[in-house]
């Protein structure tokens, strides 16, 4: 679950609730041959996105990766919106946002960017009996690629995971099936939350949990952090997920979520960014990031965690910031920079600036998106310290982050005038 994004349901046409009942009856109508699928060595790709996703190369590259604009069949799950009787605009088609009219909207952008075809998998929350029919098993086992869209990532498991049974339903195990068997599975927001395995996280704002900590389960207060100890589909073993990062400030719920559940590794993804998984879910792993902004990887195998007086804190905290085109080794923890970056070498002796509002706290009317991510960039870019504090925006109590350069911090330039990508910074988190 996340704040509401900017709402884009200005651009989707509406499909009411007779639409859900047409696209079952279309999904019958499919044999039930399994269509050739675009494979690969051991296991298929994710393509994993922040939210907010406009970049057309990661259309592209979900319709490349399911077998190229000739061969390409997408099938779209919205099942983590409203449906249809849930949403008062669904009949409006200027601001409908519910399964149907979404499930239309990506299966026409999919089209529009190249794919030979795209359709809904016509499964939500209200039509929980259509994740078990044999005939949308089939409409699945005839696409060569899955995306899956935004909402709250909780309807994906009540609607595909028989809810607190948490057991494949027909349609996942159909899907699980065609990923390991070299299909791609891309997804957005709540549609890349829930290729999480244990302990994804439910909700949760970065100062409230520093201050209170996680719980398991979902939670009607947006701010309090929850998680599901059961986790979403596991397609992703390297690490949890944690999405919309910089735009929210998430960077503290997603330390402190691995911190309480005992996890060494978060993959936090900027809005319009994709993390890109080759051989998904197997010890063979690779991770490439394509997109505008960046994901951050948090990474708790040294960290120290305690609680004191004042409150919680952490120390040693390894942050990686990649960008568009780098690689990554969840294996070695190694990165390898994309091949136009040339190292970044720092010349400003400007301090860094203060920052009063790390986390970009919605209680802050002036917050800035990317505030953490841009401090890290600040002290990479001087020469005048190798160490820089910031301040969480509540006070009562507050909390201080401090990076660290170590001895083995790198940047690396796109440009040659800023640092695109970072490695080699340690951050510490204690209440002031």
């Amino acid at each position: 679950m996340h704040r509401a994004a900017p709402s884009r349901a200005a651009t989707v046409r509406a499909v009411t609730v007779s639409a859900v009942t047409a696209a079952v009856c279309v999904a019958s109508t499919l044999t039930p041959a399994v269509a050739e699928t675009h494979r690969r060595p051991e296991g298929g790709t994710l393509i994993l996105v922040g939210g907010g996703l406009e970049d057309a190369r990661i259309y592209r590259e979900i319709i490349a990766k399911a077998g190229g604009p000739d061969r390409a069949r997408i099938g779209v799950i919205t099942a983590a919106s409203v449906p249809p009787s849930q949403d008062p605009n669904a009949a409006d088609p200027a601001t409908c946002s519910n399964s149907a009219c979404n499930g239309a909207y990506y299966a026409d952008l999919f089209k529009t960017h190249g794919a030979a075809g795209a359709q809904w998998i016509p499964v939500d929350i209200e039509h929980v009996d259509a994740a078990d029919s044999d005939a949308v098993v089939a409409q699945v086992n005839s696409m060569t690629g899955f995306f899956f869209g935004g909402g709250d990532q909780y309807r994906y498991v009540t609607s595909l995971l028989h809810g607190t049974a948490h057991t494949d339903s027909k349609v996942v195990a159909a899907i699980r099936a065609k990923l390991a068997a070299g299909a791609v599975v891309a997804g957005t927001s709540a549609g890349a939350q829930i290729a999480s395995g244990p302990d994804m996280v439910t909700g949760g704002d970065s100062y409230q949990a520093l201050r209170d900590g996680s719980a398991p389960g979902y939670f009607d207060d947006p701010t309090r952090l929850g998680y599901l100890p059961a986790g979403g589909f596991g397609f992703l073993a390297s690490g949890l997920i944690d999405t919309h990062t910089g735009t929210y400030g998430r960077e503290g719920r997603a330390v402190r979520l691995a911190a309480d559940t005992g996890h060494d590794r978060v993959f936090a993804l900027d809005e319009d960014t994709a993390l890109e998984v080759e051989n998904a879910g197997t010890r063979h792993e690779s991770l490439r990031v394509l997109g505008n902004h960046g994901v951050s990887v948090l990474d708790l195998r040294h960290a120290r965690a305690s609680t004191g007086p004042g409150g919680w804190s952490i120390r040693s905290v390894g942050y990686t910031h990649l960008t568009d085109g780098d690689q990554y080794d969840p294996r070695s923890r190694r990165t390898r920079p994309a091949p136009a970056k040339r190292p970044f070498e720092p010349v400003s002796t400007a301090p860094v600036p203060a920052n009063n509002d790390i986390f970009s706290s919605a209680a802050d009317p002036s917050g800035t998106p990317y505030s953490f991510s841009g401090t890290a960039r600040a002290l990479i870019a001087t020469t005048a310290q190798r160490t820089a504090t910031a301040t969480t925006w509540e006070t009562v109590p507050g909390f201080r982050v401090t990076f660290t350069e170590n001895p083995s911090a790198r940047a690396y330039t796109a440009d040659g005038a800023t640092p695109a990508t970072l490695t080699g910074l340690n951050i510490a988190i204690d209440p002031r």
